[in-house]
């Protein structure tokens, strides 16, 4: 006893399964495409696809094999003469289901199974567009590869800076700082002016007298005399008055 198919059986037995099946692939290859239940698409395409392999062998047994299903002879003899030879360069794939919208009534869902009978593009053609590709590619590549060394080949302009324009730059921050009255600028040591021991910070407006705590640490900006020379300039004891008595206690 044959295995019986998974599923549901279309119709009501195996023999109105077998007619039903024989009925939907005349209707395939009489008119190309037919509208059905997906289940009933999916059930036909494997039989349709058999007579469509036997159609493609052509000989008499094959059409005696096909006329067991297939029991009308004028579309037996349109798949043999029409049908086959557009399929004769295709390996496979004779069918194609395409779902639609469900059926209205009952809402099943519905399915158009056709014929795939476009011609398929021969090997030649496809290794020749393959061809063409990797040459376009190349060419990119090259082109790519071109461009780089034309970038990296051209000149790099040197910069030649004047010895006078790098001194004056170096000097330029110092002459930014204006000085405070009663102020004095650093020297190029960077040590204390003789009579001038107070150093004075621009950015934070502080001051700081020899021995206080952040004296030591500070880089001086200009150099005050005293600290009341200072705070005449506006500048505040850094950490209040009582940090910077110790000068005044030496």
């Amino acid at each position: 006893m044959p295995t019986p198919t998974k599923g549901p059986r279309l119709g009501g037995g195996p023999a109105h399964e077998r007619l039903m099946l024989a009925g939907l692939a005349t209707s395939l290859f009489e008119h190309d495409s037919i509208t059905t239940t997906e289940a009933k698409a999916k059930r036909v395409r494997p039989l349709a696809e058999r007579m469509i392999t036997f159609a493609k062998r052509g000989d008499l047994h094959a059409r005696r094999r096909v006329m067991t299903v297939i029991r009308d002879k004028g579309v037996v003899h349109r798949l043999f003469t029409e049908i086959a030879p557009d399929m004769a360069d295709r390996p496979g794939g004779y069918t194609r289901i395409t779902k639609v919208a469900p059926r209205k009534g009952d809402n099943a869902p519905m399915a158009v199974i056709e014929l795939v009978r476009e011609p398929i593009a021969k090997k030649a053609t496809v290794a020749e567009a393959e061809a063409a590709t990797k040459r376009a590619a190349k060419d990119a590549k090259k082109a790519d590869a071109t461009k780089a060394d034309e970038t990296t080949a051209e000149p790099v302009e040197e910069l030649t800076l004047d010895d006078n324009a790098t001194d004056e730059a170096a000097a330029a921050p110092a002459a930014a700082v204006d000085l405070p009255e009663g102020a004095v600028a650093t020297t190029e040591d960077g040590s204390a002016p003789e009579g001038y021991d107070v150093k004075g910070n621009a950015n934070s407006g502080l001051y700081h007298v020899p021995g206080s705590q952040w004296y030591d640490s500070t880089e001086a900006e200009f150099w005050f005399a005293s600290a009341e020379d200072a705070e005449k300039a506006g500048f505040k004891p850094a950490g209040g008055a009582e940090k910077q008595e110790v000068d005044e206690e030496a």
